[in-house]
């Protein structure tokens, strides 16, 4: 019997569950999975899960606090019962993430991803089992840089350009999340135009990354994110981890075409990529130069902040019936 597309992705590329949804992940078994403050409130909403929440804000309104310290630490609390769910169904790593409103702090993203870390070890989980997601701005590289020379891995999300790429292999961050979909959202509404497989300029963006990574030595693994089809995911086969939601994580089960490795080791040292370093005012400067990428990061943010607002709202809510 012929294997269907999921199967045959996994023999090539780590497969993680692009969900906040435990039902989805017992489905697909993914190795690893990943969140974000987008998928814990969509999650959170649902009465499945609704259980959580209010065990948070239960435990922690015990513990005497008030206002905002009192919403914050409820916050965090979440993050850690929704992230020792997820270790309970995959066998890998969950990426947990520090607050968007950080995402131009160094100080205040190293304080809350210890913070986080502490929360998981007092659970008995091993740093190594968790991703500390930071959004790829050069503060947040800068904080994950630090971190990781703590033993602290991150996930350094919201990455759109070659400059973020490259400054986050610089300091030595444990993985990067590509966002594939989105940059692909951006050409289509600038130019009109639909892309599809290895034209899609996202699925071009995480090629070169990859390219240079492997041509030039870094251990900094390559997750794609974001997809919008499987035509993305299947001419990125071969990548080191692919982020993938239910939906799509659905259409790869019920396909049996054939699926072979679109990127590897060997075509990565035949590139002719030129290595690059950047410093600061060099990073400023050609991140700005790239509209999609400062559109794109600058927008994730405020989608992301935005989501923890209302996750706090809905917090407040049950922690003042």
């Amino acid at each position: 019997m012929s294997l269907n597309q999921l199967e045959q992705l996994k023999k090539v590329t780590t497969v993680v569950a692009d969900t906040g949804d435990f039902e989805s992940m017992k489905e697909y078994k993914p190795q690893d999975a990943t969140t974000n403050p987008s998928l814990i409130l969509q999650a959170a909403a649902k009465a499945e899960y609704r259980h959580l929440v209010e065990k948070a804000v239960s435990e922690i309104k015990a513990k005497g606090l008030t206002g905002a310290a009192l919403t914050e630490a409820i916050m965090d609390r979440i993050l850690i019962l929704f992230g020792l769910e997820i270790l309970k169904i995959v066998p890998g790593r969950v990426s947990t993430e520090v607050d968007a409103r950080l995402s131009f702090d160094t100080e205040g993203t190293i304080a809350k991803a210890k913070e986080l870390i502490a929360a998981y070890a007092a659970e008995g989980i091993a740093k190594e089992r968790i991703l500390i997601k930071i959004a790829s701005t050069w503060e947040g590289i800068k904080a994950a840089e630090a971190l990781e020379k703590e033993g602290i891995r991150c996930n350094l999300t919201l990455l759109f350009s070659f400059a973020q790429a490259v400054a986050c292999a610089e300091a030595g961050v444990q993985l990067i999340s590509p966002f594939v979909g989105r940059i692909l959202d951006w050409h289509k509404a600038s130019t009109g135009k639909d892309y599809q497989g290895d034209e899609d300029p996202g699925v071009i963006s995480v090629k070169a990354i990859y390219n240079y990574y492997k041509k030039f030595g870094y251990k900094t693994e390559v997750m794609g994110a974001s997809f919008r089809n499987t035509g993305e995911i299947t001419s990125l086969a071969g990548c080191d981890l692919l982020t993938i939601s239910p939906g799509l994580l659905a259409q790869l089960q019920a396909s049996t075409e054939p699926l072979t490795a679109r990127l590897t080791a060997e075509e990565a040292a035949a590139s002719d990529l030129e290595k690059v370093s950047y410093d600061e005012k060099t990073f400023r400067f050609l991140f700005n130069e790239d509209a999609m990428a400062t559109e794109k990061t600058a927008q994730g943010i405020r989608g992301f902040a935005a989501d923890i607002v209302k996750l706090e709202k809905l917090i407040e809510e049950i922690a003042d019936a």
